[in-house]
């Protein structure tokens, strides 16, 4: 389980790109769960204005991810946009610090930070460029370990930050944080991000203008694995959504309750996510992927049945075993559909969850509306196994032609 750590430890970039994951994730366990309340009850948008923001935010990190994505690999400068990007985590939390108004909050999430969501995609693109340089049955288990790496940080920070508001702690106290990760982040980069052109690795121009680029992207049997690959995603954000609201409706239930089984679930993923190496190479990337995106439909389909019992503690198992698969495989195999631009095979990611979200807003839209969570939860959990049938089956006909 542990062995692929020993290849980061020593590998300067590697080691760099697991501090940063970690550093990231605590900035994203920090931030992410407490957005909507800093928006609504702090800074008094309406729910309609927080909606607009968040799509606001959501089309612009997509569009800033695909195209610092093509441009890393246009002109191979990937810490000069690593740099930028950190910078905007920066600048986001000192802005609202100085301000502390709705005008600078809006300001900061809408339109800065998304900006700087794309450091996610060229840490892995320096994690996939790095592996490069280790043998090949080795760098799928790296990856892997360093997706890990990411999710580490939400069992440590989100207990410490329910002890801190319990004790009255003010929601904005996260701003002092985030700003303090940002600028870790910004330093140890600029400290330690191997220089541009100066690589252990090659590092070539892609030599495509941005619109060859994009037509690469959206080429038919790319942007067909990129949709069956969201259905997937679309379930793990619908179990984001349907988790809590299910607790809060059924009886003897609560938000503890809620906080109970998104902690469990997290703290077994781990693991599950350290041992995978142990699969990957034996077993096919999509026949796991596949087998992954049943055990997670399993526990989501599950959740609202049995909610009321005693037994629904038994669905974080397939649920953390079934999501170590289906958060880091379809990354992996994002990148290697696009292997020889690391960067534009990292806003993959970014287009994987763009569909995801519309595909979980779709899916609660009509099943709560015909029969309320447990429609939503099983049509979201039927729509990721299909979608990771499908994948396969492409895969399987391509093989064959």
């Amino acid at each position: 389980m542990f062995a692929p750590f020993r290849p980061i430890v020593k590998d300067p970039a590697l080691r760099l790109a697991a501090v940063l994951l970690v550093l990231f994730g605590a900035h994203a366990a920090t931030m992410g769960p407490y957005v909507s309340a800093l928006a609504i009850k702090v800074f008094g948008l309406s729910d309609g204005a927080f909606a607009l923001v968040l799509m606001v935010a959501s089309v612009l990190s997509v569009s800033a991810s695909v195209g610092l994505g093509i441009l890393a690999d246009q002109r191979a400068n990937r810490r000069a946009i690593a740099l930028g990007t950190s910078l905007m985590l920066i600048l986001a939390s000192a802005l609202v610090l100085a301000g502390d108004n709705a005008v600078v909050f809006v300001i900061a999430n809408a339109l800065i930070l998304p900006l700087s969501a794309s450091i996610f995609g060229q840490l892995f693109a320096l994690s996939r460029l790095a592996a490069s340089t280790h043998p090949e049955k080795d760098r799928a288990a790296i990856l892997s370990t360093l997706r890990a790496l990411f999710a580490l940080p939400w069992l440590v920070v989100l207990p410490i930050w329910s002890v801190a508001f319990d004790q009255g702690a003010s929601l904005t106290a996260i701003y002092p944080v985030t700003l303090t990760l940002g600028i870790l982040i910004l330093a140890l980069t600029l400290a330690f991000w191997p220089r541009d052109g100066a690589t252990r690795w090659p590092d070539p121009k892609s030599g495509l203008s941005f619109r060859e680029s994009l037509r690469e992207m959206a080429n038919l049997p790319i942007l067909s694995r990129v949709v069956a690959l969201g259905t997937i995603n679309g379930a793990v954000m619908l179990y984001l959504v349907v988790m809590g609201l299910v607790f809060e409706a059924t009886p003897g239930r609560g938000a503890a309750d809620t906080a109970l089984y998104a902690g469990l679930l997290a703290g077994l993923e781990v693991p599950f996510m350290l041992a995978l190496p142990v699969l990957v190479g034996r077993v096919s990337r999509t026949s796991l992927i596949w087998a992954g995106a049943a055990l997670y439909a399993l526990h989501l389909g599950l959740i609202p049945v049995l909610a009321p019992t005693p037994y629904v503690w038994l669905l974080t198992i397939p649920g953390a075993a079934g999501g170590a698969v289906v958060l880091t495989q379809p990354m992996a195999y994002l990148q290697d559909l696009l292997s020889n631009r690391p960067g534009a095979g990292a806003s993959l990611m970014a287009l994987q969850k763009l569909a995801g979200d519309a595909f979980s807003a779709a899916v609660f839209a009509i099943g709560t509306a015909l029969a309320g969570y447990e429609l939503a939860a099983a049509m979201g959990a039927l729509l990721g196994v299909i979608g990771a049938g499908a994948l396969w089956a492409m895969d399987r006909r391509a093989a064959r032609s």
